[in-house]
């Protein structure tokens, strides 16, 4: 295709697949398109197990790497230590996570003990070893969400030339991007899963694509609630270059998404998604289930910002997902996951590699329908 997204990246089809699951990554790029790590969960020696195996596998074609360094959050700059960081947690809101467990008759005596966790989110000297780790492999992207990515980075890339990319929620967060210096703009809007803001794509995509009309270099991608070839057609006729998808690799043969999670999404209507700040201090869209109706409650305690939240969440939800994966019916009910609103339209397992097939026959579709509304 000629987007320019397909030159910028070296990539045949301007599809980008955010994925945890080097299986996707390699897939993905192996068929065309791009896939990128999700690495804010990694440590520095299993980011680099993972990547020397896609290095391995993907057979010379481009891949990326997505971090999350927030512009604002608590300890941003790693100054405190853990245990002063879990010292700012207020035992109120650790026991009313542990009461929605407990009235699902999961054991809470161990819940924080010896769990410790970010919920991703890297600080800056965390990040910057991140960084570093990624840069030593043949890297053709590297993207930061929730904010401008650090000066250090945007200077490792510009001296590699290696794109970089930021995701965006509105008009105002893509052009404080573009100003920075940022080739790749993903205007994702409040149907995506994860962290969101709360314009719609629809009117994101073209809001983004004229915002940053001034600057030339900058390409833009349409994230959010994009599962099918038909919807990237019509963000990229609003004017994005391409589409940057996440939620629909969950589905796939080779994530390594829990099969609970996996029945979840795959019965789920589009209407079955919440959109909280109780997961980890912002934003973020995830499956409906009994742990996010209980924070929706009007008894459930105001978020803390991030990343004190995620002290609270992911210890009590990685309990909750180990049991579920071993049966526990309480566990099941309460499990949940990050997901956009295309959920609706994730209804069976395929190969990320026919994922990436099917999103080209329709993209080629919608594109031919289109042409015949105009008149020779």
């Amino acid at each position: 295709m000629k987007s320019p997204i397909c030159d910028l990246l070296g990539i045949e089809f301007p599809l980008v697949a955010f994925t945890h699951c080097r299986d996707v990554v390699v897939e993905v790029s192996k068929a065309g398109g791009m896939g990128v790590l999700g690495a804010a969960g990694y440590g520095l020696e299993q980011l680099e197990v993972e990547l020397d195996w896609i290095d391995e596998h993907i057979d010379g074609k481009p891949y990326g790497v997505d971090l999350i360094v927030p512009t604002s959050m608590v300890n941003k700059d790693e100054s405190m230590s853990q245990s002063e960081m879990e010292a700012m947690v207020p035992d109120e809101m650790k026991q009313f996570a542990a009461g929605i467990l407990a009235r699902h008759n999961i054991d809470t005596a161990d819940i924080y003990q010896g769990r410790r966790t970010g919920g991703g989110m890297l600080g800056d000297k965390r990040a910057a070893n991140i960084v570093d780790v990624a840069f030593s492999h043949p890297i053709k992207l590297i993207v930061n969400a929730l904010g401008v990515p650090p000066a250090y980075m945007l200077k490792m890339a510009k001296e590699r030339g290696v794109p970089t990319g930021a995701l965006v929620g509105a008009k105002q967060h893509a052009i404080k991007q573009a100003e920075a210096g940022v080739d790749i703009l993903i205007a994702s809007g409040g149907e995506a899963g994860g962290h969101c803001g709360e314009v719609a794509t629809m009117v994101l995509v073209p809001e983004v694509a004229e915002a940053v009309r001034d600057f030339p270099d900058v390409s833009v991608l349409a994230a959010g609630g994009i599962v099918t070839g038909q919807q990237m057609a019509a963000a990229m006729a609003m004017g994005a270059h391409g589409a940057w998808t996440g939620s629909v690799w969950l589905t796939t043969q080779e994530a390594e998404t829990s099969q609970v999670i996996k029945d979840k999404f795959l019965a789920a209507t589009s209407s079955q998604t919440v959109r909280s700040r109780s997961r980890t201090g912002k934003y973020t869209r995830q499956i409906r289930s009994s742990w996010t109706d209980a924070w929706e409650s009007e008894e459930a305690p105001v978020p803390l910002p991030m990343p004190l939240q995620s002290m609270v969440s992911e210890p009590a939800l990685a309990k909750v997902n180990q049991l579920a994966e071993g049966g526990h019916e309480g566990a099941k009910q309460l499990a949940t996951y990050w997901v956009g609103q295309g959920v609706g339209m994730m209804n069976q397992t395929l190969s990320a590699k026919q994922v990436v097939y099917d999103f080209m026959e329709d993209f080629i579709a919608a594109y031919e329908r289109l042409g015949g509304f105009v008149d020779e």
